[in-house]
């Protein structure tokens, strides 16, 4: 969530933010009403139990005096005095403390009711993001030349056709055994996936990213304090009885790794890579890449991560980019890198770059990677900190994320780029030694 003093003291920042997004500016308002609610809930709070505490402490006295006066064996004109004053002292006690209790309750619900309210509001996005929606990102490089078929004397096949020749998708099976969106690899496939995340890891290890093998499942505060709770819940895949989430990308697994601890950043940030199985519903998509294995409920993807101070996010952003620009130069790709418009960002991030690849047979670039700039959003909610260099307290952090690649859409790209006229695919120079071949024939 976005830190709760920087809305206080800059809330037309993140009014203008909800704006761009194209969500509720009315939220941040909503929010400083729920704010004052419960610094006024607290304050009652508060000086009832002082209140409760001073009539304890009066009440200790008497009581003192009255134990003394019943010992003795003497009569004592001021014991029924005593008495009087001690009973109502101990009404007036139960009466506070049946306040006290009230009011925590009061203060308890106002602080749900704004951490509900905080997550509400997206991250606020960094200044240069470009406003509106999937359509209105800002173009910032194209990398290389889409091959002109028609001048080389063929018609080019879509990915689905190449993989059948190559023995290499079969999604008929897929979707006998778990139902649509699913697919097996096969053969060359089944290598091909494998090649493409050795390379990633390969690339990732010599770029100084640590290796994680994560878990696939995580708890429900794990997914929430990854942002996937909010507006994306009905794209994951939820098992009840075991209270557990299937993760859509090991993002969420590489930010709940250090989850409630005080990192020490002294040395530089902290960067990891994991390869992992990732689930998503794909809800909303109805209709949309139905063919072949582009948009699917279940791909293997290489991610990477990052802890790091708030000041260094910027430059770990530029970083990321720039091995995911290595990772599509190695797969000889032409490709684009956009900066993704406000509207499209998803609630974590303050900043998204997406590197989209040409698929020539649909005629226009589609997303194969990205990378997100989500600042101190992600580690706020899980309670992640480092030593504050420039004092003796902690601090938030700040993550960042960004795919090394995934294994259906370099598919789809690799096989109809690569393409040759008698239906075989020429295998670029990076990935051969991965897969040990330079062409892929069909059967």
């Amino acid at each position: 969530m976005i830190d709760l003093k920087f809305l206080r003291d800059q809330p037309d920042t993140v009014r203008a933010s909800q704006r761009a997004r194209g969500e509720d500016p009315s939220l941040v308002d909503a929010v400083l009403a729920a704010d004052e609610r419960r610094r006024t809930a607290i304050g009652a709070f508060e000086s009832a139990r002082a209140e409760q505490k001073a009539a304890s402490k009066e009440l200790g006295p008497v009581m003192g005096r009255l134990n003394k006066l019943r010992k003795s064996d003497a009569d004592s004109a001021d014991l029924p005095a005593l008495e009087t004053e001690a009973n109502s002292l101990r009404e007036k006690g139960a009466a506070m403390s049946a306040r006290v209790k009230e009011l925590e309750a009061a203060a308890d619900a106002a602080k749900g009711e704004l951490d509900t309210s905080l997550r509400a509001i997206g991250n606020v996005i960094q200044e240069g993001v470009p406003a509106g929606g999937e359509d209105d990102f800002a173009l910032l490089t194209e990398v290389g030349t889409a091959r002109d078929f028609a001048a080389e004397g063929f018609e080019p096949r879509d990915h689905l056709a190449l993989g059948e020749l190559l023995g290499a998708i079969d999604m008929e099976r897929g979707a006998k055994v778990s139902g649509s969106r699913f697919y097996y690899l096969k053969g060359i496939g089944a290598r091909l996936e494998w090649a493409l995340m050795g390379l990633a890891q390969q690339i990732a290890t010599e770029e100084g990213f640590t290796p994680l093998v994560v878990p696939n499942l995580v708890r429900a505060e794990t997914m929430a304090g990854a942002g996937f709770l909010d507006e994306h819940d009905d794209e994951v895949y939820q098992l009840p009885a075991d209270d557990l989430y299937l993760t859509g990308t090991s993002e969420v697994a590489l930010a709940g790794f250090h989850a409630d601890e005080i990192l020490d950043l002294s040395d530089g940030p902290l960067r990891y890579a994991a390869t992992s199985t990732c689930y998503r519903r794909e809800a909303g998509s109805y209709g949309k890449d139905t063919r072949g294995i582009f948009r699917v409920h279940q791909f293997q993807k290489t991610e990477m991560f990052v802890f790091c101070r708030p000041e260094d996010a910027v430059a770990e952003h530029e970083n990321l980019l720039r091995i995911e620009r290595r990772v599509l130069d190695a797969l000889e790709l032409p490709y684009r890198v956009i900066d993704v418009a406000a509207g499209d960002l998803g609630g974590p991030a303050s900043r998204k770059y997406d590197c989209e690849a040409w698929v020539p047979t649909q005629a226009k670039y589609r997303e194969l990677t990205s990378t997100s700039n989500c600042t101190t959003f992600q580690a706020r909610r899980l309670d992640i900190r480092e030593r504050d260099p420039q004092g003796s307290g902690t601090r938030t952090l700040a993550t960042l994320n960004g795919t090394a690649i995934t294994s259906t859409r370099p598919i789809v790209a690799l096989l109809e780029n690569h393409q040759q006229a008698d239906g075989s695919v020429r295998v670029p120079e990076a990935l051969r030694p991965f897969l040990g071949t330079d062409v892929m024939s069909p059967r």
